[in-house]
């Protein structure tokens, strides 16, 4: 099924908001109270950022406590989970050299001349661990990986234990994606590494608790992945992993980590994928109903399953209308608990609220490096005060946006799921 004609529905909204200031405030007599409307309207704007405010300079600058960051700034940031508001954790691809005079801690969004997008490829080796004709001549260094912020964006948290762990050889990645499982009292964290094909289960406090996969291994079995993505629970403790980039599945293990089942493929037809095939199966939700929405990257569409994997409904990203020149690449989405779907697109740099039928709702966001806009929304994230954490991980940034004052509710990301006692 087609989402509605998002693109009409936009312009057909600014057209009534346009007539709307045109006529003027309402009059007294059409208050029906006596009284002059108490609105005041603002003349111009873009309202780009729809119902928020980008934080400026949102995290602050690492401390040198360990090691010099002159030189140094943030690396490719594919992965934010905000756990409270004041502990928010950033999962990044290692830290990036600057060239030389730019000014410290720079997005390399931000950097002028541009010199490309953030990366945690290693030089001569692209995102699929093959090697590539052109060098860039530099390196990222394997250092604050996995760490904690307060909600002004101060460090609180590190875990420079396992910052190697993310380097290994044949070609680490570093992190792809960082969740909390929301019905797990101890809180243990996962990092899914899809470079190197393994999820880890950390304890709270760090400590190394699981491993599901073989570092460096590519397959798919009980126990092997190729580039795995994400990963979503159910409440007793069965879990599912979108596998990924090279596996074209979704694989379903147990509260005890047991292997239960899978369900995808690869297109019989590529140029016409049909049910469970998939391109790219890259992010993965549950509704409160047990439905399993899967975001298939490649394809441009959403598909959606029962916890047995049986195909349920699908829908596309991309308007049949659209010109080729406009691709939409949706990469990530959240199923918050108001039960809207809410995806991140690195194509039209937006972000969009879909209902669980797949009918659009609300966009807002435009492509590119300066604060607020996007190059590749990764992971999305909402903290207990309706913040919004947005992972970039071309642009090299983990971005914070605070809703305005009075701004409308239905209209902000609702609240993630998250473990909280009884």
């Amino acid at each position: 099924m087609l989402f509605r004609d998002s693109l009409t529905t936009l312009v057909t909204s600014a057209f009534l908001v346009a007539l709307m200031t045109a006529c003027g405030p309402t009059s007294d007599s059409q208050t029906g109270n006596g009284q002059a409307a108490s609105m005041t309207q603002q003349k111009g704007g873009n309202d780009i950022f729809g119902p928020y405010r980008v934080v400026q300079d949102w995290p602050q600058p690492l401390p040198d406590d360990a090691h010099s960051h002159d030189g140094w700034t943030w690396g490719s940031t594919g992965a934010v989970f905000a756990e409270s508001p004041d502990r928010i954790w950033i999962a990044q691809r290692g830290e990036l050299p600057l060239p030389e005079g730019a000014e410290p801690w720079t997005p390399y969004s931000m950097l002028n001349p541009f010199r490309g997008n953030a990366t945690g490829n290693s030089d001569g080796v692209s995102a699929m661990c093959e090697p590539t004709s052109q060098r860039r001549g530099w390196e990222r260094r394997w250092e604050h990986v996995i760490f904690v912020v307060d909600g002004d964006g101060n460090l609180v948290d590190e875990w420079p234990q396992h910052d190697a762990l993310f380097g290994q050889l044949p070609c680490g990645r570093g992190p792809h994606t960082i969740k909390m499982n929301p019905y797990d009292a101890e809180n243990h964290v996962w990092v899914i590494d899809d470079q190197l094909h393994v999820i880890y289960r950390f304890t709270y406090d760090g400590e190394l608790d699981h491993t599901l996969g073989q570092v460096g291994v590519l397959g798919r079995g009980p126990n092997t992945f190729a580039r795995p993505t994400d990963i979503a629970w159910l409440p007793d403790g069965t879990y599912f992993i979108s596998d990924g980039y090279d596996g074209k599945r979704v694989a379903k293990f147990d509260a005890n980590d047991n292997f239960l089942m899978d369900w995808g493929s690869e297109p019989v037809d590529p140029a016409n994928p049909g049910p469970s095939e998939f391109n790219t199966p890259h992010s993965i939700q549950i509704s409160a109903d047990r439905r399993v929405f899967v975001v298939d990257r490649g394809h441009q569409r959403m598909q959606v399953f029962d916890e047995n994997g049986e195909f349920l409904d699908m829908w596309s990203f991309r308007e049949d209308h659209w010109p080729d020149g406009i691709r939409t690449l949706v990469v990530d989405h959240l199923i918050t608990e108001d039960q809207h779907v809410w995806v991140g697109d690195a194509g039209l740099g937006r972000i969009s609220q879909y209902d669980l039928e797949g009918n659009f709702m609300f966009s807002w966001g435009g492509p590119g490096g300066q604060p607020g806009q996007f190059g590749c929304p990764h992971q999305l994230s909402s903290d207990q005060e309706s913040n919004l954490y947005v992972a970039d991980c071309f642009n090299g940034r983990v971005q914070k946006f605070t809703p305005l004052p009075n701004a409308d509710q239905a209209e902000l990301v609702g609240q993630i799921q998250r473990y909280s006692p009884m």
